[in-house]
């Protein structure tokens, strides 16, 4: 009993460490800004506004493009603020003895509260658009756990990356921009050639998003093949990137 009752209390104190990192990093993002997190919500709003200008002929495109670009900002939001999650807390892993994947972990939850208030401006969409609320919509939440999954997978080995090779930071920018044109998010994805939709159908990321449309936008089952990617993914990526974080976080 007695240690069942301190694993308790050090899962209590690890749950308030994350949660002020957390709130930390939301005030320190959004700490110059007048409507502050309000941004989460008017920024993809917007985005969909001038895409939809752009891409007026495709059915239900303000919802098309919603459903990519929240996934997108989830994922690319958690890896990109993960990488730099140890360099940026130096100053706290010297003086406080907590486990290093604690700020890591911080970031994710970040990641995660935002897409919370992006959230916020899907569900208007959703109700100004007429999408019928149907029992498929409860596999949503499902959808995003494996996406955090995934991200976390691929944030913890950055963080260890940005540690050593600092320059990682650019190149994964790049990567990233490449990432997303390869996501179909703004166009329909049979649009592409046969090769190209081999390739972003085994895109662990468009995946994420097709599962989403799927349940949400076309109120449907997804497929089999999309279910085993989805789950696939997000376990390889996070067992692949607690392995290697593990082994090099000292």
């Amino acid at each position: 009993m007695t240690v069942l009752r301190k694993n308790r209390e050090e899962l209590k104190q690890y749950y308030f460490v994350i949660k002020q990192l957390v709130d930390r990093e939301i005030k320190r993002k959004y700490a110059r800004s007048f409507l502050g997190v309000i941004w989460s919500v008017l920024n993809p709003l917007m985005t969909m506004a001038v895409m939809s200008m752009i891409f007026s002929t495709i059915e239900n495109y303000p919802i098309y493009y919603l459903t990519g670009t929240i996934f997108w900002q989830l994922f690319s939001g958690a890896t990109n603020s993960a990488m730099t999650a140890l360099v940026d807390n130096r100053t706290l892993l010297l003086k406080v003895k907590l486990p290093k994947q604690t700020f890591v972990l911080a970031r994710i939850y970040t990641a995660l509260t935002n897409f919370g208030y992006t959230c916020v401006a899907y569900v208007l969409m959703l109700v100004v658009f007429q999408i019928k609320i149907s029992p498929a919509m409860l596999l949503f939440p499902i959808d995003v756990f494996f996406c955090l999954l995934f991200s976390m997978g691929i944030g913890y080995v950055l963080s260890i990356l940005y540690v050593f090779f600092a320059d990682i930071k650019y190149l994964y920018s790049i990567v990233l921009t490449l990432w997303m044109y390869m996501s179909a998010i703004f166009y329909p994805y049979e649009s592409t050639t046969l090769m190209m939709q081999k390739v972003i159908g085994n895109n662990p990321v468009f995946v994420y998003i097709a599962f989403a449309r799927d349940c949400v936008m076309y109120q449907k089952w997804p497929e089999t093949d999309l279910w085993i990617k989805m789950i696939l993914w997000g376990i390889v990526s996070f067992l692949i990137g607690y392995y290697v974080f593990s082994r090099k976080e000292n």
